[in-house]
């Protein structure tokens, strides 16, 4: 490892998403990682002990954000946003973050980025408690497509012809009316870009459209299932914990 190495740090909840990421940023000589953390609050004493030059850091995590770490945390690095949501991460990228990455990141999209870092890294850091009031007055925006893909071709569905997510055999697929299509997102990728409003975790395996529900069909020992608007009038499975969430949503 060069003397002169970039120290950086990974900020993410999400165990699968910290180790891509550490394995693609091992590759590079010029960097140091010297630190991982899959929280708010031990990302804020992670990055105050460490004092890195950049941390590598998820926009979206439980109880405290990205923006909350950066905000309360004494330390001020330099910042490559990581998340599903494009809306939080372009507003600071705009503002001054190094740059931003989308979930699945590529290879080639973390090069560009840790391009970006070595010419910047010596430059002064942003006020982030500025970036993070002026990103959170920002109205959340939701994509209204996503890409899949069929064969070799990549597609783009509009979300609400997309009636439900499903983990199959470790690949997400997403259910349309008549036919499954691949992802490259996995469903806390999905929890994070799809509006909530719309888009609901009925299962660990599975997200699921309310608008394309026809149904809450009662199921043996007090369960239920979602009867889909779908060609095959498909039913999934609703969780025990999931469906108290949804009866006090919908209050049936």
């Amino acid at each position: 490892m060069s003397a002169s190495a970039v120290k950086v740090v990974i900020i993410d909840d999400e165990k699968l998403a910290r180790s891509r990421l550490r394995r693609m940023l091992d590759k590079h000589d010029a960097v140091e990682i010297v630190g991982e953390a899959a929280s708010g609050r031990d990302a804020i004493a992670l990055l105050d002990r460490e004092k890195p030059d950049v941390a590598f850091l998820d926009v979206q995590m439980p109880e405290i954000d990205g923006f909350g770490v950066l905000d309360e945390a004494e330390h001020s690095p330099h910042v490559v946003f990581a998340t599903a949501h494009d809306a939080y991460a372009i507003k600071a990228f705009e503002i001054h973050a190094i740059d931003y990455l989308l979930k699945p990141v590529s290879r080639a999209r973390l090069d560009e980025a840790l391009s970006r870092v070595l010419d910047r890294v010596d430059s002064p850091t942003p006020d982030w408690s500025e970036v993070a009031e002026v990103v959170r007055g920002e109205a959340k925006r939701y994509p209204e497509q996503l890409p899949v893909h069929k064969g070799r071709q990549i597609l783009v569905l509009p979300v609400d012809e997309i009636y439900w997510f499903e983990v199959e055999f470790r690949l997400v697929y997403a259910h349309t009316i008549n036919d499954r299509f691949m992802t490259n997102f996995t469903l806390k990728d999905l929890e994070e870009r799809l509006d909530p409003e719309v888009f609901f975790r009925a299962h660990k395996s599975r997200i699921v459209n309310l608008r394309q529900v026809r149904a809450i069909v009662p199921w043996f020992g007090g369960r239920y299932k979602l009867s889909m608007r779908d060609e095959k009038a498909s039913e999934l499975e609703l969780s025990r914990a999931q469906a108290r969430v949804l009866r006090r949503r919908m209050q049936w």
